[in-house]
């Protein structure tokens, strides 16, 4: 029913074959697109996603709004809202169900 595919990667311009069993897979798995990429430029975008997610976080230190402890959160305060440390937050939201 499939047969071996030679397709263009969109990245390096080399020529991947994209073989019956793959075409399968896609199939069994419902995708609809052949890939764009050699496994070579596919492995190495993957790569760069995962670096990209894994940088260092920004943090802020705050106090909590209950009790005056320090907490670090990761987002910019804002006056307007309180920030609670992790035991106020738990006991108001025991005390709100």
């Amino acid at each position: 029913m499939f047969q071996d595919k030679t397709i263009a990667c969109k990245d390096c311009g080399s020529e991947f074959v994209f073989t019956a069993g793959e075409q399968e897979f896609y199939a069994e798995k419902g995708f609809q697109n052949e890939p764009g990429r050699c496994p070579d430029c596919r492995r190495n975008r993957k790569q760069q996603r995962r670096n990209a997610s894994n940088g260092p976080r920004e943090s802020f230190d705050t106090q909590c709004a209950e009790c005056g402890a320090p907490v670090t959160v990761p987002f910019i305060p804002r006056n307007d809202r309180p920030i609670y440390c992790s035991e106020c937050f738990a006991e108001r939201r025991n005390s709100h169900e």
